[in-house]
């Protein structure tokens, strides 16, 4: 199952873009309530993406970001039928990308 769901829509030469992002997203402080340790951490670490192959956002995240992230963000320049990708990497090098073209 993929963990990106990513939405894009140009108008007026600025593209918007919308990402819902599936991820535990641990911080590392919690204890897990049976036994009583730590959950490890276990967190998204970067999110890149890039428009026709060029990067438009890179965000460095830290374990403070929510369990299933939201991110949305906008861009000048883009149209419709360009490729958009996201891609994410976590804490334990895991990671997932996605790609879609403007609508």
């Amino acid at each position: 199952m993929a963990s990106i769901k990513l939405r894009a829509s140009a108008k007026d030469g600025v593209t918007t873009i919308k990402a819902l992002i599936s991820h535990t997203m641990e911080t590392g402080t919690r204890k897990d309530k049976k036994t009583g340790k730590k959950i490890p951490a276990h967190f998204i670490q970067e999110v890149v993406c890039t428009h026709n192959g060029s990067t438009v956002m890179t965000a460095n995240w830290s374990p403070a970001i929510s369990k299933n992230p939201y991110l949305s963000f906008k861009f000048k320049g883009g149209a419709s039928g360009d490729k958009i990708a996201l891609s994410w990497v976590d804490n334990k090098g895991e990671k997932d990308s996605h790609e879609i073209a403007i609508k």
